[in-house]
């Protein structure tokens, strides 16, 4: 009963407040662009293997597996296509933070999270139609709630593309703006975030208390097969710790946020899906931060890691 019921769940999220989700959905990915240097991007690729691999198995293989997963486990219909949006959304800048934290290889998290943002104008939505196309349940889902594959394509590429766009364009032109803007407008559109999934939260909180039962158990072990799969391919290629931590975080944490406007404003903000989304934004800061302390723990000396890159 619970199961179906949580399908029928649409978060309540007026026009007023979906556009004020877009612009600050904007605010963050121009903010992004803001943080993006050719030098971050030149010593990485200098040796490709690892930064190539990360995004293959980020934009391409956890979207895949993601899908395996909801046929194999079966969860409920938005449930399914939550984890789908997740997976096909790029890294967060968060993981940058980590990363350091565990004395990875902050430029391969750097520039992975770049890349990763500047394709998703594109890789995001084709990802979450073309996978969720191939489940008989989600794909019923987005004809559900009316999911024009072309205007979701366009609005996507407009709601990304264009900030991310301006960033590059200002930084390019206008460095001292940029070094001004970034840090306040970084910590601005984080806080307006945040102030608006609390808001939502409670707003709709009689439903999140109810099924966040049914939502946290599939959010978990789907993070838990993503920090595996990003590790799995680093060791697979032999990559060094230095980089293999960088990857395996990268790998594992999603820009949530990207993924929760997304649900609410191209899909009707259907509630198991959001519930994923932001259940993903807490969780992943959880395995993450877990992550790094282990590997700070049982490696205090970065000189010594660092040296092996």
């Amino acid at each position: 009963m619970a199961g179906a019921a949580i399908d029928d769940i649409l978060l309540n999220i007026s026009p007023g407040g979906q556009m004020a989700l877009g612009i600050v959905l904007a605010l963050i990915m121009y903010g992004v662009a803001l943080d993006l240097r050719v030098a971050d991007f030149v010593d990485v690729f200098r040796r490709p293997a690892a930064p190539l691999a990360g995004l293959a198995a980020q934009l391409i293989l956890l979207p895949a597996v993601t899908w395996a997963i909801t046929m194999v486990l079966k969860p409920q219909p938005s449930i399914a296509l939550g984890m789908m949006v997740v997976a096909a959304c790029p890294g967060g800048n968060i993981s940058n933070l980590i990363t350091h934290m565990a004395r990875g290889n902050t430029a391969l998290s750097v520039s992975m999270t770049g890349i990763s943002s500047l394709l998703a104008s594109v890789t995001t939505p084709l990802n979450i139609l073309f996978w969720a196309g191939l489940n008989p349940q989600t794909a019923a889902l987005l004809r559900q709630v009316s999911v024009d594959p072309v205007s979701f394509i366009g609005s996507t590429v407009l709601l990304l593309g264009v900030p991310m766009v301006a960033g590059l364009l200002t930084v390019r032109h206008l460095p001292g703006l940029a070094d001004r803007l970034r840090r306040p407008l970084q910590i601005l559109s984080f806080v307006f975030l945040i102030g608006f999934i609390l808001a939502a939260t409670i707003i709709n909180w009689r439903y999140i208390a109810v099924f966040s039962t049914a939502v946290l158990p599939f959010v978990v072990l789907h993070n838990a097969i993503a920090v595996a799969l990003g590790w799995g391919v680093a060791k697979i290629l032999g990559l060094s710790d230095y980089d293999t931590r960088a990857l395996t975080i990268e790998v594992s944490m999603h820009n949530s946020g990207l993924g929760l406007a997304l649900i609410l404003t191209q899909f009707d903000g259907l509630g198991g899906a959001a519930l994923v989304a932001a259940g993903w934004g807490v969780w992943h800061l959880v395995s993450g931060w877990a992550l790094a302390a282990w590997w700070k723990r049982r490696d205090p000396h970065p000189a010594r890691i660092e040296g092996a890159a």
